[in-house]
Parts: structure tokens; C-alpha cells; sequence
């Protein structure tokens, strides 16, 4: 009897505005321990195939299968036979009919987990790739609905380079009414076009707003305070003088001082004089390790939508 279609999430842009909002509900649920007899991945099969380093979206995914039910088996960079040249096409049609899940971290684009994609048997979870981190953003809206107890609303500063956490957050937040997400990045490492542009269109149809400027004078009043690893994983910067742009955009006491009650986020790893001071980091404000705790929640969340979840927080 064939399976049901599956849901893929390669970007938040596949999520429908129910969708977003089920998946962060559910992942605050399950970061509440409201659900922790639930088995809906009973007899699933998840693949887990990484081919960059991972601490915590790896674990994550891979705890939080194992705890639903599934079964797992895991790929490392050159175990697939891409390596010897078969398709992605190929590669993702041979697991589909073996696997339910499919959860990727891949090297470079998303066009191959769009092929991979490419199929209705098996879900395809982007781990992060070189544009976007949809399952990042999705842990950033567990974490400020448990915290807060909403998302509509929230104001947003964001600190340092528009990379792939920016770009999938950017498109996260414009979905909700009435938030507010500053972006404060370096000149010449902004966010990507094609993500500004379609995260402002979404906050122009949702009664949000999304800005970018490239300086730290005049910020606003946030509830969050949010930024990233200077150098992402996986990347290099061409300009070897790149640290003295990011200078002026370090998270210390006294961009939080500008931003009074804020908490403080950040996807982790973290370099503690970098990008953030460790008086920050580790100190009364951070949630950043709740945060962190927080992808395992939302992970889980994730793949219960993937293999049909029913969301029932309406948009």
C-alpha cells in the first residue's frame, strides 16, 4: 500500500503561516514536557546525513527521532555514492523507498535537497545549508513563544553578518503581525537580496517590518538581542581585514544597556570576545543555552509535522 505524501521543509517559505505557527506551538509543548509519552514516529526511519560539523542540530534530530519512536540510521560525508557520481536526483528517489525521513546538512546550496526533495515518499528536513537554516528560526520561535508567551509583537535586534540563521529568521518573523526585525550587519555582509527583499514583502502583507541598516547608532528598544558567529560554519571571508568591519557590532554591556529588559540569543557556538563579551553570554540575560536545548524541542516538532502532524493552532 503506498505512503502517504510527506512534507518537506528546505525552506520556511515551504511553511504555511498554520504550519509555522503549529510547529513552534508544538515545540514549546514539547519544550514544556507536555507530550513526553508521545510516539507519533513509531516504526519511521530517519535518515541523518551530515556533511558538516554539527553539535547541536545533529543531536537534536538524532535524539529527538530516537524519542519519538524511529529508528535511525546515519551518513557521514562520504559514505553516499554521490561521491562516485550518482545523481542527487537518484540518491533521493533509492532513499525514498526506504526511508521516511531524510534530515541533511549538505555542503553548499539547497538545490540538492530539492532534488533529493524530489519525491513524495520521503520528507526532506534542510539542516541548514549555504542560504538559509529553517530549522534554526523555527528553534528562535520556540524559544520566544516559551519565553514570552507570544511571537506577534516581539521586536528583534539583530548583530553581524546576514547569514544563513539571518536570512531563515528574517523570513520567520516577517510572518507575524506587529514584530519588528532590525538588522544591524556590516557593510558588504548583509543579508542576501533575495531574502531582504522576500522577508519585506512578507512584513508588508503581515503588518510586520524587516530593516537593514550597516551601524550601531540609534537602536531600538528591543525585546531580543540576537547575533551569530562571526565567521559561519563552513564559510570563509575573502577580505582578510574582515574582523575590523565586525568590530563595532560585538553584543557587550553596553548595546544591551541601550536595549533595557532585552534577553540575549544566539544560535551557538559562540566565541566569547568575538561577537558577544562573555559578561553577556553567560550572564543573567542569555537564554542562549535554553535556546540551545530548544532545537532538541523543536527538532521534534519538526518531524511529527513532516510525517503528518495535524496543526491545530489556526494562522
Amino acid at each position: 500500500m503506498p505512503r502517504p505524501p510527506r512534507r518537506h521543509l528546505v525552506s520556511i517559505d515551504d511553511l504555511t503561516d498554520r504550519d509555522l505557527r503549529w510547529i513552534a506551538h508544538r515545540g514549546a509543548q514539547y519544550a514544556a514536557g507536555e507530550c513526553e509519552s508521545a510516539r507519533p514516529l513509531n516504526d519511521a526511519v530517519v535518515g541523518v546525513l551530515f556533511r558538516k560539523t554539527s553539535t547541536r542540530t545533529r543531536t537534536a534530530f538524532s535524539a529527538g527521532a530516537l524519542r519519538l519512536g524511529a529508528r535511525l540510521i546515519t551518513y557521514g560525508p562520504d559514505d553516499l555514492q554521490e561521491n562516485t557520481g550518482e545523481t542527487a536526483e537518484d540518491t533521493g528517489d533509492v532513499l525514498s523507498r526506504m526511508l521516511d525521513v531524510l534530515v541533511a546538512r549538505t555542503a553548499g546550496s539547497t538545490e540538492e535537497l530539492r532534488a533529493y526533495a524530489a519525491q513524495q515518499r520521503m520528507s526532506v528536513v534542510n539542516a541548514m545549508s549555504a542560504a538559509e537554516h529553517p530549522t534554526q528560526a523555527l528553534t528562535d520561535l520556540t524559544t520566544m513563544l516559551g519565553h514570552f508567551g507570544r511571537i506577534e509583537g516581539l521586536q528583534v535586534l539583530y548583530t553581524g553578518e546576514g547569514n544563513n540563521t539571518a536570512s531563515a529568521l528574517a523570513l520567520a518573523l516577517a510572518r507575524f503581525p506587529g514584530t519588528e526585525l532590525h538588522l544591524r550587519t556590516p557593510a558588504g555582509y548583509g543579508l542576501d537580496p533575495v531574502y531582504l527583499d522576500r522577508a519585506r514583502t512578507l512584513a508588508k502583507e503581515s503588518g510586520a517590518l524587516v530593516e537593514e541598516r550597516h551601524d550601531m547608532a540609534d537602536l531600538p528598544e528591543a525585546d531580543i538581542v540576537y547575533t551569530t558567529r562571526w565567521q559561519t560554519t563552513g564559510t570563509a571571508k575573502a577580505d582578510p581585514g574582515w574582523r575590523r568591519d565586525f568590530e563595532p557590532f560585538r553584543v557587550d554591556a553596553s548595546v544591551l544597556a541601550a536595549c533595557p529588559g532585552a534577553v540575549f540569543m544566539h544560535d551557538l557556538p559562540a566565541h566569547r570576545g568575538d561577537e558577544v563579551t562573555a559578561e553577556v553570554l553567560d550572564g543573567p540575560t542569555s537564554i542562549a543555552f535554553q535556546q540551545a536545548e530548544n532545537k532538541y524541542h523543536s527538532a521534534r516538532a519538526v518531524l511529527e509535522w513532516c510525517l503528518g502532524g495535524i496543526p491545530a493552532v489556526q494562522a
